[in-house]
């Protein structure tokens, strides 16, 4: 013990002012430093004096580079400084985020949903601006989540960050945040991993306590990693939890990755679809500007998924400098705008009336100033119903088809919950038997089903009850299936549920 506190012994850095230690950890420890000049508290991260090897100074430096790269971004901590104290010892000078974190939040308080969907399109918004750098973080999780004064979500500690190419090396993370991918014997992993963990890290929030944590049970890593990799997500066990974002969860979190969103940014218009369904504030994207150089550092950002543009957006009252909301000062800013999504086969629900304008804290940079846009979803139904629901034969498959029914006029109506607790059993003669559960069963509700296959869109087919069996002949190995509830009035879930059965 004594050898450990002389080994993290806080250095003497000149033009600043030792206060107190934040945190330790296995490679370095951090301390509360005064800088004199500009007078400001910073973080300062101190390499400890016995892990000075190459391969640690190697990770330290390209944590500086990458966390430098991505310090623009109003959720991922700034770095001001990179240097070698006069013992040896390298060190990174960091934004103070005085705030608790959200690994001493997660376990200790109920999060509300509203904030906790903030909290993630926001860190959806950082992941997906290091993405289109170029790079993984590889461990997005709570305790790597700090909150700057303003209340901001910010992304930290990219010691074990890779790029995205070939070359990518896939050691280390956490594994309750883990997607299968990366305990693997042979682990790898890309966007869709921290796609995964991203997720994994708003489960935590919203549950207090890891995904596949069974409280009071067995948790050792080995049992941790035998359910993440076989187990389905388990609800989140809270009432005030909608069913559409627990449905968002479970596709970012799916076993495969290719079952996943693909990207953070769609991970975040999922959830701001949530706070739209919810008429809540939507939260803004803070995502590069597209309208540049696209062989710039960010590359090309404009994809296929990604499809944003960037406008100015005028917060009525900013002008005159009054304050808007009693969380948010006013400011103006760029803002990324999502066109309305539509996740084939499933149909979109009825779009909820238009959100009011949402404006964020006080961002940490400089003149940048604020305003936000609204989220609205398009009302409109897949023609797959239309024809199935007019037709003559309810139960025969059914084509998907990108045709679209006439938008609904009048009041919107509520949208249309996902199924949930989606399971399958394989019986003795190789068929697999699904059952689901409806959140909010209403008179006239049917179901939507399809098998997912590797390729192409899956084959639709309407039913009456909450179960479904796949024959022998089609469930050759693991056989997956997605549900959508439909209403009477023709209004179906916005992301149908996704299950497997091995």
């Amino acid at each position: 013990m004594t050898a450990r506190r002389e080994a993290s012994a806080p250095p003497d850095l000149p033009g600043y002012e030792y206060v107190r230690v934040l945190g330790l950890g296995g490679f370095a420890d951090v301390f509360l430093y005064r800088q004199h000049l500009p007078r400001r508290d910073v973080a300062v991260k101190v390499l400890l004096a016995g892990s000075l090897d190459d391969d640690v100074r190697r990770r330290f430096q390209t944590e500086a580079n990458l966390m430098a790269q991505l310090s623009h971004h109003p959720s991922i901590v700034t770095i001001h400084h990179a240097a070698i104290a006069a013992d040896g010892r390298p060190f990174l000078v960091m934004e103070y985020c005085s705030r608790p974190g959200l690994a001493e939040r997660y376990r200790a308080e109920r999060m509300p949903v509203p904030e906790v969907l903030r909290i993630g399109v926001r860190l959806a918004s950082a992941v997906e601006t290091a993405h289109r750098a170029g790079i993984l973080h590889r461990d997005i999780k709570p305790a790597n989540v700090l909150t700057t004064d303003f209340g901001w979500p910010a992304l930290t500690d990219f010691g074990i960050a890779a790029t995205t190419g070939p070359a990518a090396q896939t050691m280390g993370m956490s594994i309750p945040w883990s997607p299968p991918e990366m305990l693997a014997e042979h682990p790898g992993g890309d966007e869709r991993s921290d796609v995964y963990a991203l997720a994994a890290t708003i489960y935590s929030l919203l549950a207090g306590r890891t995904p596949f944590e069974l409280p009071g049970g067995n948790n050792s890593a080995q049992q941790l990693v035998a359910r993440i990799e076989r187990s389905p997500l388990p609800p989140v066990g809270r009432e005030d939890v909608p069913p559409q974002l627990q449905a968002v969860l479970e596709r970012a979190m799916a076993k495969h990755p290719s079952r996943r969103h693909a990207s953070a940014v769609a991970v975040a218009r999922a959830l701001q679809e949530v706070e739209a369904a919810l008429r809540l504030p939507v939260t803004p994207l803070d995502l590069p500007d597209d309208s540049g150089d696209p062989g710039g550092p960010l590359g090309d950002l404009r994809s296929d998924d990604d499809a944003t543009r960037l406008r100015g957006v005028a917060v009525p009252g900013a002008a005159a400098g009054r304050r808007v909301d009693d969380e948010d000062a006013t400011r103006a800013r760029a803002v990324v705008v999502g066109r309305p999504t539509l996740v084939p086969p499933a149909p979109a629900p009825a779009a909820p009336p238009p959100v009011g304008v949402p404006v964020g804290p006080e961002p940490r940079r400089g003149a940048r100033v604020a305003a936000a846009a609204a989220v609205v979803v398009v009302a409109a139904v897949g023609a797959v119903l239309v024809t199935t629901l007019g037709g003559a034969d309810p139960t025969g498959p059914v084509a998907p088809t990108d045709g679209l029914a006439a938008p609904q006029t009048g009041p919107a109506a509520a949208p249309v919950p996902a199924p949930h607790s989606l399971a399958g059993t394989r019986s003795a003669d190789g068929a697999v038997t699904f059952t689901w559960q409806n959140p909010d069963p209403q008179d006239g509700d049917r179901y939507l089903w399809g098998v997912l296959t590797a390729t192409g869109e899956p084959t639709l087919e309407l039913v009456d009850q909450e179960s479904v069996t796949v024959p022998a002949d089609q469930g050759t190995g693991e056989v997956c299936i997605q549900v959508s509830i439909v209403r009477a009035d023709r209004t179906a879930s916005a992301r149908p549920a996704q299950g497997c059965a091995p």
